[in-house]
Order: structure tokens, then sequence, then C-alpha cells
């Protein structure tokens, strides 16, 4: 089958066969497009339709590629994902691209999701009490102990509410959610890493940390060739670098 046959067998029900198609406004480099999301980067790799469509909606709300997001949330929705995950996606990305951006992504999702869980729970799971406490095991769980004691105590006294930050509001306040796992919630942040660009060194932390937690190293490159349509070569490459150097801790 050639990439043209894969992208319009997949067309129907996948993500660029409604932003990419019909568009109108330059059709051949609309097929281009489709044909590369379609043809070549959704057939590959060892990576779920449900984590294909989760990785989609944290490199749109990196990139704060929003116009089409309505599209790609109904065709992620066709592939099984549910209106929950695809929510808790754009707050997992909340802490490391920004709350703006991450509200931006929410405005943009709202009419569909909306759709599904106008009646939604609340998926948080901590108290401002215990905050603190419950991310602070969430990092030592996907780092080490040792190693976020040891970032801790080193932290000169003028930078430790950053510290005390990360524990209770990156972790504290989105890592235990529900809705998603821990393997998908890191995943998802270092997808959403990678594709700011300019954060190699975070990145690659968090590609330990994926590895730590059973994320695999053909994982993690399966999850960055699907961003690659959206973030472009350099970003890609310099993601799979940060694989690779977590790859030889």
């Amino acid at each position: 089958m050639t990439r043209s046959e894969r992208a319009n067998e997949k067309n129907d029900a996948w993500f660029a066969g409604e932003a990419f198609h019909g568009c109108g406004l330059d059709p051949e480099f609309e097929e281009i497009a489709k044909e590369f999301l379609l043809g070549d980067v959704e057939d590959r790799g060892c990576l779920t339709d449900v984590q294909r469509a989760l990785v989609t909606v944290a490199a749109l709300t990196a990139t704060q590629s929003l116009q089409h997001m309505g599209q790609y949330l109904r065709a992620g929705l066709r592939m099984g994902a549910t209106a929950e995950q695809l929510r808790e996606t754009i707050y997992q990305c909340a802490p490391y691209v920004g709350l703006e951006r991450a509200l931006c992504a929410l405005e943009a999702a709202s009419p569909v999701l909306m759709e599904c869980d106008g009646d939604a729970v609340p998926n948080t799971r901590v108290t401002e009490a215990d905050r603190f406490d419950k991310g602070l095991a969430v990092q030592r769980q996907l780092f080490g102990a040792g190693n976020i004691d040891n970032m801790r105590e080193s932290a000169p006294a003028e930078l430790r509410h950053i510290q005390d930050y990360l524990s209770a509001h990156c972790f504290g306040d989105f890592y235990t959610r529900g809705g998603l796992d821990l393997p998908t919630r890191e995943l998802i942040t270092f997808c959403a890493i990678c594709c700011l660009g300019g954060c190699e060194p975070q990145a690659t932390s968090h590609a330990a940390a994926n590895l730590n937690i059973g994320n695999g190293r053909e994982l993690l490159i399966d999850a960055v060739t699907q961003c690659l349509p959206f973030i472009g070569f350099p970003r890609t490459l310099n993601a799979l670098g940060c694989i690779d150097a977590a790859c030889r801790k």
C-alpha cells in the first residue's frame, strides 16, 4: 500500500482527515501534510491509538496550535480516548507550558469536551494540607528518593520556594489527579517539554523518569515521532538526543 493509499484509508477516522483535508486554503500543501501525518507517522510504532491521541493533544497545547483542536479531539474520541483523558492531558501540560497556555487549550477544547462530560466530577485528589506531601511522594517515585532529597537539600535558600512549588503544585496538584495513570502522565510531560524546545536538560530528566516507570525507549521514540509533524525536525532531533542521553545514564 502506498503512502497516499494509507493516508486516504485513515482519512475519515484519524486526525489529519479533518484538520488538513478539505480546508481549501492550499490543497497542494494539505495533501503533503496529510500524507506525511497519515501515510508515514501514523502508520508506525508501538503507540496505541489512545496514546497517539493524547500525545497529539499535548503537542497542540504546548505549541498553541489550537485552531483545529476540536477536530483532533473528535478524532481522538473516535479512536477510543475518553473526554476525561483528553481533558486531563491538557491539565497535565499546565505546569510545563504555563497556566495561560493550558487555559487557552481548554477554551479551544471546551465545545467538544462539554458535549461528552458537561457534568464531569472534579479529579482533584489532594487538599491544601497534603498536596505537598503527596506531590513529593510522586517525585520520589519518578526520580528516586535520594535524587529528590539531595536536590531539595542542596537548593540555595532563595530558591527553596521553587522546590516547594515543584512538589506541591507541579506534582501535587497535577500528577495526583484521576483520569490518567502515572506512566501516561509522565509520557505526556515528556512530550510537552520536547515540544517547547530549549528545555533539553528537563527533557532528559523526564526521559529518565519515563524509563524508571516502564515507558521504554521505543515508546519514547514513537511518542516523539508522533509530535514531529507539529514541532518540526529540529526539536524532534533534540528530543531524540535527550532519550539517548537518558538511556546512557
